[in-house]
């Protein structure tokens, strides 16, 4: 698993900076009513799209909150005064605080099921009633876009996606939520390349690869024989799911 405190610094370069983080607002804005005034990003990493959030829309006033200080910390530089420490599975907010609430990149790194769905039910506490819920999900599907890297990689141990579609809607019905549409994204930038891969290998972006291991190490050998070496393979496109609570809730 990968240390977001010593990732912070160097996140956003490494997963398609600025374009990446337009292409996830624009998506996740069109998944948002207009009516809303009050938007939570939870787990906000770097807030490079909370930023995005906060501009786009003219009287949407936009609040961020991740559990890691480093990551917390260059968000709270992007919007002063409206980042907070804080758990996703806890968050420290009143009952329908929020008009949207939305989790990018974030379920899929719930160490269990159980933490998922427990960051769902946050999430729809803390919704308004007539508010919406907007979430990645299937990411590390999206990454499995058919290329040479793909077919090296497909032998390797696997954990079960705590954001598969289907686990996420069944979470978002337990806690009233309703589907209310989805969208999809391409990750701009996050093509991979052996090269890149190789790296992502050692430093534990792979939970079930650990860093230095003998199977990693076989993984990475097979890795550096193929060819083009720095040349990006196609984007993965990402898919966001939105959920509403109803009115009368």
């Amino acid at each position: 698993m990968l240390d977001y405190s010593k990732e912070a610094d160097r996140y956003d370069d490494l997963r398609g900076g600025e374009p990446r983080a337009a292409a996830a607002a624009d998506a996740g804005l069109g998944l948002v009513p207009p009516h809303a005034r009050r938007l939570l990003d939870a787990g906000c990493g770097t807030g490079i799209v909370t930023r995005r959030l906060a501009a786009a829309r003219e009287g949407l006033r936009v609040y961020g909150a991740d559990l890691t200080y480093a990551m917390a910390r260059l968000a709270a530089a992007r919007l002063p005064g409206a980042v907070v420490l804080a758990d996703a599975r806890r968050l420290p907010f009143a009952d329908g605080r929020f008009d949207a609430v939305s989790t990018v990149w974030l379920l899929h790194l719930a160490e269990r099921p159980q933490d998922a769905r427990a960051v769902v039910g946050e999430c729809a506490r803390v919704l308004a009633p007539g508010g919406v819920y907007v979430t990645t999900v299937d990411k590390a599907a999206a990454h499995n876009v058919g290329s040479d890297i793909d077919a090296v990689l497909a032998s390797r141990p696997r954990r079960a996606a705590t954001d598969e579609a289907r686990a996420v809607q069944s979470y978002a019905a337990e806690f009233g939520l309703v589907p209310a549409g989805q969208a999809r994204f391409r990750g701009q930038g996050q093509g991979r390349s052996p090269r890149r891969t190789v790296a992502d290998l050692r430093r534990g972006w792979f939970v079930t690869l650990p860093p230095g291991d003998p199977l990693s190490e076989g993984f990475a050998e097979r890795l550096r024989a193929l060819p083009d070496q720095d040349r990006p393979r196609p984007d993965p496109v990402f898919t966001l799911r939105a959920f509403r609570k109803p009115a009368d809730v």
